[in-house]
């Protein structure tokens, strides 16, 4: 199979048939939101599991970026594949399940924009991840939705590299934009507390 550009082989991290997979179950779940907004139980848990299953197909990616394996233009044609998935116009559920995915899609845009920023190497690591998200807020009040995405993705490829985010700065977002992407930064941050497994040098089949 074609590879990326500079690529001998070709990796299949994620597909639109995985991703549509997701989609059935939601819609098969019979999904319905509690008083408390909050996913619930185990039709909940899908909208966990498929951001879940988003963000270790990109550090998979990164990992492989990492090891030189891919280069940098291969790499940031990945997400974009993934991005264009899961970022597409999905067809009407129901409301209470059209409102998560929403929710999912946008706490997803922080992680594409972390993961992009980070391979890029469109951040300073002596920057303060409290700091930058006094600035995302700030630009939010603004409206200046560019420029606090663009700080989410400084934000992301921080802790991507390395750095915490704690729990103390999430508890002081408002709710907001700002702090929908911020959980997407969140996912990346548990995804690499937990299982290393994402770093085993193996192809992904997508399935």
């Amino acid at each position: 199979m074609a590879g990326k550009a500079g690529e001998s082989f070709h990796y299949d991290f994620y597909t639109a048939e995985r991703w549509n997979n997701w989609i059935k179950q939601i819609t098969e779940s019979d999904f319905k939101l509690e008083e408390s907004d909050e996913p619930q139980g185990k039709e909940g848990a899908i909208f966990v599991n498929m951001e879940d299953d988003i963000i270790l197909a990109c550090l998979k990616i990164i990992a492989k970026y990492e090891r030189e394996q891919i280069p940098q233009e291969s790499a940031l044609e990945y997400i974009g594949d993934i991005r264009d998935i899961a970022l597409a116009e999905i067809d009407s559920i129901s409301e209470d399940a059209d409102l998560m995915i929403v929710s999912l899609q946008t706490s997803l845009m922080g992680s594409f924009a972390a993961c992009e920023a980070y391979i890029s190497g469109d951040y300073d690591e002596k920057d303060e991840i409290g700091d930058l998200v006094k600035v995302a807020l700030e630009a939010e009040s603004s409206e200046d939705i560019e420029i606090a995405l663009g700080t989410i993705a400084e934000i992301g490829a921080l802790v991507l590299s390395g750095k915490e985010l704690s729990e103390k700065v999430m508890e002081e977002v408002p709710y907001g934009l700002v702090a929908e992407w911020l959980d997407g930064i969140e996912s990346i941050y548990a995804a690499m507390q937990g299982s290393d497994s994402y770093k085993d040098d193996e192809e992904d089949d997508g399935k």
